[in-house]
């Protein structure tokens, strides 16, 4: 045991004495490998320390030659500056002694003016105000008087032109346009073959003249009248269609309410036959196409109606050739004004059945069947509704005028006429401050002349508002009346 201790220590301390050594190795050659990298570090840093002192020298070295470029570009900006001040230093001191110049001359000049204008004082014996005064008062009243002397003559020249050539144009117009008097009537005869007959239409207890009336809407009058019956009704087509069914019915002869009633039914179509008839007719003779068929069957009701006995188709077409003659001579659409004028008046056609004016009627009837802007603004101004906005709708607005207005056109009594004229006229001059009235275009319209030192812009207004309100409660009249108030102020002078 004691040996095998000595051997084991002696082991041990073999082992720890290597270790030891190997320690003392490693330590040994980590301070050299450290030695190593410190070096190998103080090198680099050198080297970099090294590096970034040169590339500062070289930046800066450019930056001091950059400075010195500026710098001589500057000195020489300077010198150019220095230059050009010295130039405009040199222009000032010409440019102040040619004002100096010009004072010197202007001084002269102002003193010359004086001397002439004291002089011109001296001769006149007027001041400069006084001179230019009485200068501008007398041009001002030369050209004044000139100036009114020019207008009043382009004035007339132009009424008496536009006169004369209204005149030639409308007579133009009516020369070509060729119609016939009033000769309708407003109520429908049948002539009967006897008086037995009369008695066959009452029928057993009235039965037959009640289907016959409760069929056509139209009431019939068998009165003392020999050998005759009296249609009556308010709508002429139904007075048209128990026209013809009783005229059927008395050459048949056999009148019994199944009879009545098939006679009835048969003369409708017959009406409208006629109605679609006249209304191409109407389209044909004044070279009307492309209008839809329910305006053409519009337009052929009008046959059946009457204004003051003047038949209201033959008028539309009459009118339409007016103002296409009219526009003719104008140089504007005579397609499109004969076609406005042809139907002006259609709203007649439905007005007894939709409350309206029939120019606004027949308006809204053209729109709702494609005619264009200027045909409905037509229809709808040709008794001033509304504005007329084209010289189309003007010219059927004439041609209206002149085919109702014309002798023949329309039968009315010339006693009432006569009656009515002069009723208007009444009521225009019962207003104060009304100095004359005339009533002209056949009591369609009423002129009023005021005195304009009683009636003021304002009054004019009110003037013309209560005497058309006095003609509607006091007055029966068809149509409209239009109410034109004028309140003028004139100045006479005499040349002496």
């Amino acid at each position: 045991m004691a040996v095998g201790y000595f051997i084991r220590k002696y082991i041990a301390e073999a082992k720890i004495n290597s270790a030891e050594e190997s320690a003392k190795k490693i330590v040994e050659d980590a301070e050299n490998k450290a030695e190593s990298i410190k070096r190998e570090a103080l090198v680099e840093a050198k080297e970099e320390i090294l590096k970034l002192k040169n590339e500062a020298e070289k930046e800066l070295r450019e930056r001091r030659n950059e400075l010195q470029r500026s710098e001589r570009r500057l000195i020489q900006k300077e010198e150019g500056i220095d230059k050009k001040i010295e130039a405009i230093e040199k222009k000032e001191e010409a440019i102040t002694k040619k004002q100096n110049e010009i004072s010197q001359i202007h001084e002269k000049v102002n003193e010359l003016y004086s001397q002439q204008i004291a002089e011109l004082e001296r001769i006149s014996s007027l001041t400069t105000e006084e001179a230019k005064e009485f200068l501008l008062n007398k041009v001002k009243d030369e050209i004044r008087h000139d100036a009114a002397i020019m207008i009043k003559e382009i004035e007339t020249q132009a009424k008496e032109e536009a006169q004369k050539r209204a005149k030639e144009i409308i007579s133009y117009a009516i020369q070509k346009c060729a119609v016939d008097q009033v000769a309708e009537t407003t109520v429908s005869v049948v002539a009967l073959p006897n008086d037995e007959m009369k008695g066959r239409i009452i029928g057993r207890e009235g039965r037959n003249i009640r289907a016959l009336e409760t069929l056509t809407g139209v009431d019939l009058i068998i009165d003392d009248t020999p050998e005759a019956v009296i249609l009556s009704g308010f709508d002429p087509v139904r007075r048209q269609v128990a026209k013809i069914a009783l005229e059927k019915l008395i050459l048949d002869g056999r009148i019994h309410p199944a009879r009545i009633e098939e006679m009835v039914e048969k003369a409708q179509k017959e009406v409208e036959s006629i109605i679609r008839d006249e209304g191409e007719k109407a389209t044909f003779d004044t070279g009307i196409h492309g209008l839809h068929g329910d305006l053409i069957k519009y337009l052929g009701k009008l046959y059946y109606r009457t204004s003051y006995g003047q038949n209201v188709l033959h008028h539309s077409i009459e009118v339409a050739h007016l103002a296409g003659a009219m526009a003719a001579e104008l140089g504007v659409d005579v397609k499109l004004t004969k076609r406005a004028g042809l139907l002006h008046d259609i709203g007649k056609s439905v007005d007894q059945e939709t409350e309206g004016p029939h120019a606004l009627l027949g308006a809204e009837l053209a729109k709702k069947y494609g005619e264009s802007f200027e045909v409905v603004n037509a229809i709808a101004s040709h008794h001033n509704d509304v504005e007329p906005q084209t010289v189309e709708a003007i010219l059927v607005q004439a041609a209206d005028a002149v085919s109702a207005a014309r002798p023949g056109a329309r039968r009315e009594t010339l006693e009432a006429y006569i009656k009515r004229l002069e009723k208007l006229e009444e009521i225009a001059n019962s207003f104060s401050g009304v100095e004359k009235s005339y009533a002209i275009q056949a009591g369609r319209e009423i002129r009023i002349m005021v005195k304009p030192e009683d009636v003021d812009d304002l009054g004019v207004l009110e003037i013309a508002r209560n005497i058309a309100k006095k003609v509607e409660d006091e007055l029966e009249y068809p149509g409209q009346i239009k109410v034109n108030v004028i309140r003028e102020t004139r100045a006479t002078e005499y040349a002496k």
